[in-house]
């Protein structure tokens, strides 16, 4: 991992220079003949980055316009970091300092941001894999805020850990494997861990669970991670549920041609809210958060569910399965009920749920869903903008309930052809009773292609928005 630090001087022989306006180039410290090419670069490109090598030293200069909104010219800021980490490691160096001419501290932070996370690699399994160079960016010693520095740091590491969680395939990663590591991790930094086996499941009845889990030779795990601190900004806790499918098959109802290739990624929102739990403990926020993660492998095997069963949940709800590659509702069912016993003050879920939901706004934002939550969803999305994890809300209409009433159970896990996000999403509703929103992120948890920070594979979808927002309840 690339990390951020402090230094007391410029002595290091690759800088970036952010500009808010092209007349600051005359602050660099640029020769005359450097800052003629630099200033009718921009004046012929004024997105271009300028690149002065001098072989010894080289520069790297772009302009940030300030007047946009704050969200637009930090994405530009992130964008432009990662590619310019792209360079340093083509050209292999190992440490860069970022230096901001203007007064928007920000602009630096969001290049850094931008780098830390355009380096991560996933060679693991290469046998001739050549790592990035790039080891250390830093900042001028006062330039900037120690403490946003160390979060910077701690959310990075926790985004690059659900990359790598999401990225492992599942004969390397079952649900034992993924219990045992989250809970170490959120232990190690001063958190609590608790993993259910299968008899602790059992007896406590999570029908959903069982049911996706019954076609595994691996057994299913139920992962509670806690941390509280002694004096927590929030009374109640705030629950985050992650659906931990560590590979999706689609069971009888299989998944066809290449739709099952990326089904290690099927236990994302796993990823997303254990790594989150661990960075709010390492960095000791203020804040009470467990996150639940249901894991199991949905497989197919001669007790595997199949179409027109009808399971009993974890609350009582009986519903008939009609599709068993609807997997994930029952197994976030499950949690969202069990989280019930905490009274908590909001309930957040993260799932690679429906294809509905990618193919209708694609990878460039989530859809949500919220229930007796509109001013916590608002917060949230307003988190998204800053952070570039943008937020689209589906609706939970009363009819949407309809679609999955069931002539045999109570329920049933699809609701036909239309509306498919939002059956689902009204499905996990009928299992709370608290302020709840539903984040969908199949179609911005893992990416086929590179996108500037964002590599191809797992992404960490959503740690930097909720470190955000739970900085922003701390303030």
């Amino acid at each position: 991992m690339t990390t951020l630090k402090f230094r007391n001087d410029d002595k290091i022989s690759a800088k970036v220079f952010i500009l808010e306006s092209a007349e600051q180039i005359e602050k660099i410290g640029l020769r005359k003949e450097e800052a003629d090419y630099a200033r009718k670069t921009l004046d012929d490109d004024k997105d271009k980055t300028v690149v002065i090598n001098r072989y010894t030293e080289v520069y790297h200069i772009f302009p940030i316009d300030t007047a946009v909104d704050e969200s637009k010219f930090m994405e530009k800021c992130r964008k432009k970091g990662a590619a310019i980490c792209k360079w340093l490691n083509a050209n292999k160096y190992e440490e860069v300092l970022i230096q901001n001419i203007g007064e928007k501290r920000c602009v630096k932070m969001g290049t850094a941001e931008g780098m830390m996370l355009a380096n991560y690699e996933f060679k693991k399994y290469k046998t001739d894999a050549k790592a990035n160079t790039l080891k250390t960016i830093y900042f001028l010693e006062g330039t900037a805020c120690a403490d946003c520095v160390e979060k910077l740091n701690i959310t990075v590491e926790a985004t690059l850990m659900a990359r790598d969680l999401v990225n492992e395939p599942v004969n390397h990663l079952n649900a034992s494997g993924l219990a045992e590591f989250i809970s170490d991790k959120v232990r190690s930094v001063g958190g609590n861990a608790e993993i259910f086996n299968k008899k602790k499941i059992e007896a406590l009845k999570m029908g959903g669970l069982l049911a996706v889990n019954a076609g595994s030779i691996d057994e299913p795990t139920f992962t509670i991670l806690e941390w509280k601190p002694e004096k927590p900004v929030n009374e109640k806790p705030i629950v985050l549920v992650g659906k931990g499918i560590v590979f999706d098959t689609g069971g009888y109802n299989l998944k066809t041609s290449t739709f099952m290739n990326d089904m290690k990624d099927d236990m994302s929102g796993a990823a997303t809210v254990a790594c989150t739990v661990y960075a709010v403990a390492k960095a000791k926020l203020p804040v009470h958060v467990i996150a639940l993660v249901p894991a199991t492998d949905n497989r197919l095997d001669g007790n595997a569910r199949v179409c027109g069963d009808i399971i009993t949940m974890y609350d009582g709800t009986t519903v008939e399965v009609l599709n068993t590659d609807a997997e994930g509702r029952l197994i976030l069912a499950d949690a969202l009920a069990y989280a019930k016993k905490y009274d908590p003050m909001m309930v957040f879920d993260f799932a690679t749920l429906t294809g509905a939901a990618s193919r209708a706004i694609g990878p460039v934002a989530t859809v949500a869903m919220e229930h007796d939550a509109e001013d916590i969803y608002k917060q949230l999305e307003a988190v998204g903008e800053r952070v570039y994890e943008r937020l689209v809300k589906f609706p939970l209409y009363e009819e949407y309930g309809e679609m999955i009433k069931s002539d045999l159970a109570d329920i049933k896990n699809i609701g036909g052809a239309y509306g498919g996000a939002s059956t689902a999403g009204k499905f996990l509703e009928h299992f709370t009773d608290y302020p709840w929103v539903h984040f969908d992120i199949a179609g911005t948890a893992f990416l086929e292609k590179a996108e500037a920070y964002k590599p191809a594979g797992g992404v960490g979808i959503h740690i930097r928005l909720l470190m955000r927002f739970f900085r922003d309840m701390v303030k």
